[in-house]
Order: structure tokens, then sequence, then C-alpha cells
């Protein structure tokens, strides 16, 4: 069984557009949060991901929204936050409250968070051996996480924990949108990196009024 897994869409559609197009055919595409925030498209990602019917999870960006509460954010991240708010209709923000904190999918040999299996804001960093290691796996095969926007993955022998990546807003030094797919029969995964118009990005959040440091850090993949 081959499944893709993408995370940190953050609005957007230029990058979510060239992962699907790139990622070769899956059984399943599964998403670890943070579908909208930061980017101009937060309407168009959310219903991409419902029209496909993408098991997904609460990212802390999507909990802003329907909860109404980005006081915790930088200026970047609030005003995507408002953004949101302004763009998603009374369906899509449903769609985005109904997002549970965790899930498994794949007749559970997959779990799905967005930051840490006991806190979803809780960023799982891979240079921190304590924290990104065997001990957040519990019955699953494969623990797939978020937040860090950094794409990594870990073998252990109970398992893979990785983190695909972010989509959206990569951060860790490399521009390309981020995924991975993983074949749960041989357990094996495969990080993949493609090239999207940043450009075009970067003149879609200048014309939707957003803060020019959401586009020009693509490019820095910062």
């Amino acid at each position: 069984m081959q499944v893709g897994l993408i995370s940190d869409v953050h609005g957007n559609r230029v990058a979510l557009e060239a992962v699907l197009a790139d990622m070769p055919a899956v059984d399943e595409l599964l998403c670890a949060g943070d579908v909208v925030g930061y980017n101009p498209w937060p309407a168009a990602c959310v219903d991409e991901l419902r029209e496909r019917a993408v098991p997904t999870v609460m990212g802390n960006h999507d909990a802003a929204v329907v909860e109404e509460t980005p006081f915790r954010f930088n200026s970047m991240a609030k005003a995507g936050v408002e953004h949101a708010l302004e763009q998603l209709s009374a369906d899509q923000l449903e769609w985005l409250a109904d997002l549970p904190e965790e899930r498994l999918a794949c007749d559970d040999r997959v779990k799905l968070v967005h930051g840490h299996p006991d806190d979803p804001e809780r960023y799982t960093h891979y240079t921190r051996p304590a924290e990104f290691s065997p001990r957040l796996l519990d019955d699953e095969d494969v623990l797939v996480l978020g937040h860090t926007h950094i794409q990594h993955v870990e073998r252990y022998g109970e398992g893979i924990v990785v983190n695909p990546g972010s989509v959206g807003q990569p951060r860790d030094g490399d521009p390309r949108a981020a995924y991975a797919v993983v074949d749960l029969e041989a357990m094996t995964i495969e990080t993949h990196r493609v090239e999207y118009d940043i450009g075009a990005v970067r003149d879609a959040v200048a014309a939707a009024g957003l803060p020019e440091g959401i586009g020009s850090r693509l490019e820095r993949g910062k």
C-alpha cells in the first residue's frame, strides 16, 4: 500500500498543485495539518482536500482560525489567520473545526498528529533525539507529524517517524515544496521535493495585502 504524506500546506495553492501533480500514484493521501494560514488561498486548499476526502488533522493555524485566537502568533501568522477568516465560507470553517487533533489511518497502521502525540502545538525536532525517538510510537507502524516545516525521517525497530516537510512554507533551507510517500508493505519511505512558481505566490501575497515577508521567505526556504 502506497501512502502519500503532506503537511503544512498553509494556503499555498500553487505549491499544493505542484505536489499533487508530482506525487506518484498512491492508495491513500494523508495530511498532518495546517491547511490554512500565511498564504493567499486558504479556501482553495481546503476545497482540494475536502474534495479528495483526505484524512487530515488540525494544525495550530487551523485551530486559530476556527477558535479565532491568533494572539500568540507573529504578525505574518496573525495576518494569515485573519485572511483565512475573511476568505473561508461557513462550510469550509465547519470542515476545519471538525478536524481531530489525532487520527489513525490505513487500518490503524499510520497515526497522524500535527506537532507531538501529547501536544499538537509542541514542536518535535529530529535534532533533539529525546523528542524524535521510538518513544513517540505506540502501536502504529508509521507516525506522521508536521509543524516544524522540516523534512526528516527516522527508522526504528518499532516503526518509522516521519515529518514530510511543508508543502506551502518549507523552513529547512530548501524552498521546494515537500512531501513523502511510504510503502506500508516494504516499510520504506521516500521523501520528495518539487519546484513551483514562487514568484506567482509572492505576487498573490502582495495583491491580497498580506505582509511582504510571507512571500519573500519562500524563496529562502526559511
